[in-house]
């Protein structure tokens, strides 16, 4: 058996998942034995260690997940501060709503209720903390949902979720996915950017 034989497909699975993942979830999609996985895992784990990348391998309880080295932790933060002083795209704005109105929901029924492919958009919220993960819905497949955060009420102006603005309102002059979007839109301030910015 080659030395290194698992440690491309590891590293490929890892970096893709963006989650934490088991070994034996990394074994059961390369067909091997779980216990050369766990010792891949190690391995890799040891030589970023050594290596002083700028990213490392975190063992959280049994599964395993790649992430920025916490030394570089001020220039990460410096990057994204830069990212999150662009104001939010209507597109965002819109996906922003269908969460915070409904949440915790997937990112199924988010393009379900848009219509389109949402989930760069789901990603960028998330790089900017405006919404995170809130565990898996108990529903077919365990689909991962999403809810608003603390700095999304700070963003808008709000102390709670009961703040948000009722979605009803004027229903009779407009159509009923308009209140939602154009009173949600009143809590910003700032002009926002063309769609394809963001």
């Amino acid at each position: 058996m080659e030395k290194n034989k698992y440690r491309a497909p590891v590293e490929a699975i890892l970096f893709a998942c963006g989650e934490p993942i088991s070994a034996q979830q990394i074994a059961q999609a390369i067909e091997a034995d779980v216990f050369e996985i766990q010792r891949t895992l190690v391995s890799i784990q040891q030589e970023y260690r050594r290596q002083a990348r700028g990213f490392c391998l975190l063992q959280l309880e049994d599964r395993w997940q790649m992430a920025a080295d916490s030394r570089f932790l001020p220039v990460i933060q410096k990057s994204m501060a830069s990212q999150k002083n662009t104001p939010l795209s209507p597109a965002a704005l819109e996906v922003l709503a269908i969460i915070a109105y409904n949440q915790p929901v997937s990112r199924a029924f988010v393009e379900q209720v848009r219509g389109v492919d949402s989930s760069s958009t789901i990603q960028k919220l998330l790089q900017r903390g405006l919404i995170e993960e809130a565990g898996r819905l108990d529903l077919p497949g365990r689909p991962l949902s999403f809810a608003t955060t603390d700095v999304f009420l700070r963003t808008f102006g709000l102390t709670s979720l009961e703040e948000l603005p009722p979605l009803h309102q004027h229903q009779q002059e407009i159509s009923p996915n308009e209140p939602q979007q154009r009173e949600f839109s009143d809590l910003f301030e700032e002009e926002l950017p063309p769609e394809d910015e963001i």
